[in-house]
């Protein structure tokens, strides 16, 4: 027994995982370039990254962590470079799918594109960063905007070529507690490589990202060099107590607190499973002056395999938020739209237990669909539910910001046809 101990022993320590250290002047054993360290490392190895300034494009293909001393001195600047940081499982597809990468502890700043992008991973990690000044390469005027240089696996963008965090492909990770400011957008989860789905985006701060979302669920064409079956969709993930203010509000239409889209054109290929930003629940998030409302959804496309369905809205506080725009437009400043094109319906919507003030229209519906809006506190005193399409809005057991109901001298009131608001809350609902 004692020598299969010592055996066993012997086997553990030689798999153990490494500590690799970096500092700018590459003293005491440590490498100079966080890409240097990278490249000599083994899968499970860790990375500490001393304080300093590191002028690199870090690529990571193999499972590793990567952490900062510090997210406000511990610097990856990546002026003209393509991103900050890039971990890269579309180029190294395994198998096993690239996963169990952790990025933590850095400020990150000053890419063309995005600050952090990832692709085709799984039970990634990116917490307590910095990400900021990401979207160098955007090119605003004339319009449309565009992005030279952007990989062409990105297939959907226009203001989206700076997102602070890109996620692509992307499932079983988790994006919090980090800092997004001044990039083109905040966070984006797309499928463009392939699905997104079981993510959690939760504890970030997103603001004055003035050309897109502070937070974009957006289901995009599929990369052409991937084969035709590659799984599709932006679906079951949790977007939970960020905070989303000032986004998208340098022109108009830009973006959201939270968007929820999906693009127009026929299913990708011909392929039946088309587009979709399905099963996704947002709540507990704070959304506050940002160019399109507080939450929008967008079905851009009539298409009966492609859907924006069973999305839940839940426990947000809303205020202060744009008017919706072009085909989605709204009739002034919105809390929350749901926008389905001429012919297609979304089903599912379930919008419970918000708070939603200092907009003219709390919650406007545009979808052949039934959109189910309960227990929410509609304060913006002008209108609590504006049905601007020929679905069906049950509105029954809201707070309308007075005891006897929509239309009540005080109270919110109701806009369009199909709204069904009786019974009604004779006290504000408890949104804790």
């Amino acid at each position: 027994m004692a020598s299969g101990a010592t055996l066993f022993a012997g086997i553990c320590q030689s798999s153990a995982a490494a500590t690799l250290c970096v500092n700018p002047s590459g003293k005491d054993g440590c490498f100079s370039m966080i890409s240097a360290a990278v490249a000599a490392a083994n899968p499970g190895d860790t990375i500490q990254v001393a304080q300093g300034k590191y002028f690199e494009d870090v690529v990571i293909d193999k499972p590793l962590s990567l952490i900062g001393a510090n997210s406000a001195k511990t610097i990856i600047d990546g002026t003209k470079k393509k991103n900050g940081v890039y971990v890269d499982g579309l180029d190294n597809p395994g198998p096993p799918t690239l996963s169990e990468v952790v990025v933590t502890g850095f400020t990150i700043r000053n890419a063309n594109f995005e600050g952090i992008l990832v692709t085709n991973a799984s039970s990634v990690t990116i917490s307590d960063n910095r990400v900021v000044n990401n979207n160098l390469a955007l090119v605003v005027s004339p319009p449309p905007a565009t992005c030279p240089g952007i990989p062409p696996f990105e297939t959907s963008e226009d203001f989206d070529c700076g997102e602070g965090i890109h996620l692509s492909g992307v499932d079983h990770s988790i994006v919090a507690n980090n800092l997004l400011e001044n990039n083109s957008g905040g966070i984006l989860l797309s499928d463009d490589t392939g699905a997104a789905h079981d993510n959690l985006i939760t504890g970030n701060t997103a603001q004055n990202n003035p050309f897109d979302c502070g937070i974009t669920l957006a289901s995009h064409p599929l990369y052409s060099a991937l084969p035709s079956g590659t799984p599709r969709g932006v679906v079951n993930n949790t977007i939970s107590g960020n905070e989303s203010s000032g986004n998208g509000v340098a022109v108009e239409g830009a973006g959201a607190g939270v968007g929820l889209f999906v693009a127009g054109g026929p299913p990708p290929g011909g392929l039946k499973a088309g587009l979709e930003t399905a099963g996704n629940v947002v709540i507990g998030n704070r959304l506050t002056n940002n160019g399109l409302p507080g939450v929008a959804f967008h079905l851009h496309t009539a298409y009966a395999e492609q859907n924006l369905n069973n999305n839940l809205i839940a426990g947000n506080y809303i205020a202060g938020n744009g008017a919706d725009t072009e085909d989605a437009a709204t009739p002034g400043p919105t809390g929350i739209n749901v926008f389905a094109t001429s012919g297609a319906t979304t089903t599912g919507t379930v919008i419970v237990q918000n708070v939603i003030k200092d907009e003219q229209v709390d919650i406007a519906v545009n979808t052949a669909g039934l959109v189910g809006a309960h227990l929410n506190n509609l304060l913006g005193k002008q209108t609590g539910v504006d049905n601007l399409g020929e679905g069906i809005v049950n509105a029954t057991v809201n707070w309308w910001g007075c005891s006897k109901g929509p239309g009540a001298p005080g109270c919110a009131s109701v806009a369009g046809s199909g709204v069904t608001f009786t019974p009604f809350l004779s006290s504000p609902a408890d949104t804790r």
